[in-house]
Order: structure tokens, then C-alpha cells, then sequence
């Protein structure tokens, strides 16, 4: 798909069909699709340097599905920051591929998450059972908006301050409640290794 951007007029190619938002890579301008009118909603500020060599573009396999990288959302915490690259699948689908400090992990979202606390009611030990996997909450991280780039399959621009709770199982699984919404979002997947990705189109990186 594709249409024009309406403050600059330039052409916006959609990488994954059921894009919500992007972003104009001439003007900057978050564009919120509707159907297929974009309306400018506001504009990307500087988007902070990285380390990683994952870029918009990036390709890869997540077990036996290809994927594509088609956006991005930037945190930044106590420890630095991380990114949360939305990744478009073979099928259509979406997952997102998390990248901090060259840990590596791979979630979908849960259709339908059972009721949970407020932010400020969940604690460090509860116990949750999502997909019939029990988890425990692990960590608590506050975490800014740092930036946003790409394709994303909702709206997400202009936060503040997000609570995310991380969750470990018995298993290889993990789950992440992110309070960003009003209701919170859960997700749920595995950590990979960096040759398990199996990435091409990587930025080029001196010392890589």
C-alpha cells in the first residue's frame, strides 16, 4: 500500500498491511493511517543514537517464519535503553523483537489478557497464569518514551513514564505486562540468541 504523506506531499510505502502509524522519513510527521488517509498527529523528535545493527529493513527467521523489521519503539531507564522492533511475519502477523544490550527476545501479544492490577498495585512475586503458563513478576521498570520509528499496529507517540512488569516461568517462556494503555498489555514469547535470528540487511557497525 502506499499513499502521500499530508504535510510533505512525499510517498509512504507500507511494509505490513494492517499498519495503524508510521512515520514520514523526509518530513519526520507521525502519521496515523484511517483507512487509507494518514493524518499528522505530530512529529518525530530527534531519535537517539544506537548500538544496535538492527535497522528498519532488517530481515530475519523467528523458528521456521521470516520476518521483516517495519518499526520501532525507543525506552530509555536507569540502565540506558532498549528497543522494541515491531516485526512483520511471513503470515501477515506481527511480533516484536526486543534488543537490550545485545539481549535478544521475540513476544507476541495476548489477545485476551485476564484481569490484572493497577501499576500501582502489582508487586515483585505475584503469580499470574497467561496462555496456561504460570508467571511471577519478577522485575518492576519505569522506563520514558524515546522515540518512535516506522510501522506499528496502534497508535503510540507523546508518553511519559511507563511501568513494565517482566515475568518468569519454569519454562523457556517469559511475559512482559506493559501498563503503557489503559488496559494493561501482556505479552508473551522466548529469549533467542543472536545467530538463532539469522539477520541480514544489519547497519553496518565498525568492530562487527
Amino acid at each position: 500500500m502506499t499513499a502521500n504523506c499530508p504535510n510533505c506531499g512525499a510517498e509512504i510505502t507500507f511494509r505490513w498491511s494492517s499498519a495503524v502509524q508510521t512515520t514520514c522519513p523526509f518530513c519526520r510527521s507521525i502519521l496515523v493511517r484511517h483507512d487509507v488517509d494518514l493524518e499528522r498527529v505530530g512529529v518525530v523528535s530527534d531519535i537517539p543514537p544506537s548500538a544496535s545493527a538492527i535497522q528498519l529493513g532488517t530481515e530475519g527467521r523467528c523458528g521456521r517464519m521470516r520476518f521483516t523489521v517495519v518499526g520501532r519503539i525507543i525506552y530509555e531507564y536507569d540502565r540506558g535503553r532498549w528497543n522494541e522492533w515491531h516485526l512483520r511475519l511471513d503470515d501477515d502477523s506481527s511480533a516484536w523483537l526486543s534488543d537490550a544490550m545485545a539481549e535478544y527476545a521475540i513476544s507476541r501479544q495476548l489477545d485476551h489478557a485476564p484481569s490484572l492490577p493497577t501499576a500501582e498495585a502489582l508487586r515483585v512475586g505475584q503469580s499470574f497464569t497467561f496462555d496456561t503458563t504460570a508467571f511471577t513478576v519478577a522485575t518492576l521498570t519505569r522506563a520514558r518514551y524515546g522515540g518512535v520509528e516506522g510501522e506499528l499496529p496502534f497508535e503510540y507517540w507523546d508518553k511519559s513514564e511507563i511501568l513494565f512488569a517482566d515475568l518468569e516461568s519454569e519454562s523457556e517462556r517469559f511475559a512482559t505486562i506493559d501498563y503503557s494503555e489503559s488496559e494493561p498489555l501482556v505479552f508473551i514469547g522466548e529469549y533467542q540468541e543472536f545467530d538463532q535470528l539469522r539477520l541480514t540487511n544489519l547497519r553496518e557497525i565498525a568492530g562487527w
